[in-house]
């Protein structure tokens, strides 16, 4: 005997299932799609709005979302086909490949069913074929479905954001120094191969400020030293050493900055001492040198003084202390950097030595608002180490305090006779 009632239950039942298999969400390039093979022209470009100028085939562009179960992705395109009436593009995922028809008029082109293997990061790499015009279509997204995608996905879906989405989250340790520390010393070391233009590694930071290496373009790299302006005056240039550039900077706040042109190398340590002292006067006094590589076995290695920047408006010692690792090009902000932190100690205003070998990790606005997931951080044994960008798939919880084991050498240095110019 038939139940009519429990037979449109079961319809009910099966129609949403089916629905639900066929939702579709679409992952927009402008925050989710990089160019990662650029063709000799570098003419192909993403923007907020998604993929355009796409014009050769040795171009790839590459979009990354994160899925959070393994299974089948029914993937599409979504934008139009200007400057041409037909094109062919190839669509790979995990060595699969799809070829999808685009024509003029339309704005959705299927591209076929893939399999993901593992959940993380899918990365979908786009590769135009043949045109029968200059382009081969304005991508501004990737229609995702099926089984993998149907417990959800995490992509970057805030436009206002896209800029800062596409370069990537930072991530940071944070130091508990102990009252009246004056000086901090650290150490960074980058291994080869992640040491990508776009790069900041941040060694020595505080509540106004930071230093570390940066990597500026394919023949340029730096040490950066720079201190914001207060909230009641602006921060003034006191010394500067030989060859360093000083500069007032705006766009992320203003304050001033100073650096040096200097060409350091991936596998080699280099380090940092920054300095805050109260003069006397409501003031605080904020100076870093830099480290040069020891050579020939000198456990005297040489400083290089950067400078002393005057900060209005407040009295204190360090506070705030942390390191950081950041990409500051959102071009590049696919590629995986990462760097050791290591042997950092705290100096207080007596000269007494306090090795820090706990740090908190914490992340910024990119990482927790979910836009990006792509940022970890650790500690194997006397070093911690920062990882951000590349799309890997495994993270340490932001907020967990990281402890590194003690490497008990406190640096090799004379705080007193560190090189500093005369005013």
């Amino acid at each position: 005997m038939r139940h009519p009632a429990s037979w449109l239950l079961l319809s009910l039942a099966l129609l949403s299932g089916a629905a639900l298999a066929q939702t579709k969400t679409v992952v927009p390039l402008g925050g989710n799609a990089f160019i990662t093979r650029p063709a000799p022209a570098r003419e192909e470009l993403v923007d907020d709005t998604g993929l355009h100028n796409w014009s050769s085939n040795q171009a790839v562009a590459s979009v990354y979302f994160y899925v959070k179960q393994p299974g089948q992705l029914d993937l599409g395109l979504v934008g139009a086909l200007n400057g041409a009436t037909r094109s062919t593009v190839e669509v790979s995922v995990e060595g699969q490949r799809r070829l999808a028809l685009l024509s003029s008029g339309a704005t959705a082109f299927p591209v076929g069913r893939f399999h993901v293997s593992r959940p993380g990061y899918v990365k979908v790499d786009l590769r135009g074929v043949r045109s029968d015009g200059d382009y081969y279509g304005d991508i501004s997204g990737l229609e995702v479905g099926g089984s993998a995608a149907s417990a959800g996905l995490v992509f970057a879906d805030d436009p206002a954001n896209f800029y800062w989405s596409r370069r990537g989250p930072s991530g940071h340790l944070g130091f508990s120094v102990p009252a009246d520390t004056e000086y901090f010393y650290s150490e960074v070391t980058v291994p080869k191969g992640h040491d990508h233009i776009g790069s900041y590694f941040m060694a020595n930071g505080f509540n106004g400020g930071y230093s570390g290496i940066q990597v500026n373009s394919a023949s340029e790299r730096r040490v950066l030293f720079s201190v914001w302006d207060s909230p009641t005056g602006k921060t003034t240039l006191l010394k500067k050493g030989a060859d360093v550039i000083a500069q007032d900077f705006g766009g992320e706040g203003t304050g001033g900055q100073s650096f040096l042109r200097y060409d350091w190398k991936p596998g080699q340590t280099y380090r940092f001492i920054t300095r805050a002292h109260p003069d006397g006067h409501g003031s605080t006094l904020y100076s870093a040198w830099f480290g040069l590589p020891c050579a020939n076995g000198r456990r005297d290695c040489p400083w290089k003084f950067i400078a002393t920047w005057k900060y209005d408006g407040a009295s204190t010692y360090q506070k705030g202390v942390y390191s950081f690792i950041e990409c500051f090009n959102p071009d590049l902000g696919y590629l995986d950097r990462r760097a050791w932190y290591g042997n950092q100690w705290a100096v207080s205003n007596t000269g007494a030595w306090t090795e820090m070998t706990s740090a908190r990790f914490t992340v910024d606005a990119t990482a927790s608002n979910r836009q990006r997931l792509d940022i970890t951080a650790g500690a194997v044994a006397p070093a911690f180490y920062l990882r951000n960008t590349g799309f890997f798939s495994r993270a340490e919880t932001p907020g967990t305090s990281i402890v590194r084991q003690r490497s008990h050498k406190r640096p090799n240095v004379n705080l007193a006779a560190l090189p500093e110019p005369s005013p």
